[in-house]
């Protein structure tokens, strides 16, 4: 019986720590938003990851584009993501660059991409850790080592996405709304 307390005790413990980790991370990487401190955004950041979810939401939005007026054919998906992927990709390393990504994660506009404006996402600044509430209901569980946190309060509102990496969790995504997505995919060329 008391092996069952002592298991049921660690078990407990190590789930504290996971959330207690996850938790400090979050709230440095507001923190870091907050200031614009473009060092500390980029020292939380994981940003192949970053720009990998980035790119698939792009390509994703664009064969729904494409999908609205007729079928996508096999041989039309395989070439968006490839060859759409790299020109997404191209897309995305214009927005995610050091000052960037700092600032979007501080005021949410989405600056780099020609002929684009006005785009916005809700910005990290707006999660209120101090109130645990709020951000525990804005929290989904992705992984065991990933998490999401919806930063507004609409159905299709913007997110992030924290991966633990062995060193500490860090930012892996940026989930945009889908206005924000076809917007983005509509600067992709069609053929």
């Amino acid at each position: 019986m008391r092996w069952i307390a002592a298991v049921f005790a660690a078990l407990l413990v190590l789930l504290l720590v996971y959330a207690g980790s996850a938790y400090v991370s979050l709230n440095g990487l507001v923190k870091a938003a907050r200031a614009a401190d473009i060092d500390e955004v980029m020292a939380r950041t994981d940003l192949e990851r970053t720009k990998r979810s980035l790119v698939d939401q792009i390509v994703g939005a664009y064969l729904k584009r494409l999908g609205e007026k007729r079928p996508v054919k096999p041989l039309e998906r395989m070439v968006a993501h490839t060859y759409g992927a790299s020109i997404a990709d191209a897309l995305v390393g214009k927005m995610l660059t050091k000052e960037n990504l700092a600032s979007l994660l501080q005021d949410g506009k989405v600056r780099g991409v020609d002929g684009v404006t006005n785009l916005s996402l809700e910005p990290l600044k707006t999660i209120e850790l101090s109130d645990l509430g709020q951000v525990i209901r804005r929290i989904s569980l992705v992984k065991p080592v990933e998490f999401a946190i919806r930063l507004g309060d609409a159905e299709d509102a913007s997110g992030i996405s924290l991966h633990f990496n062995g060193a500490g969790w860090q930012l892996s995504g940026i989930q945009l709304p889908a206005k924000v997505a076809q917007t983005l995919a509509a600067t992709l060329p069609v053929r």
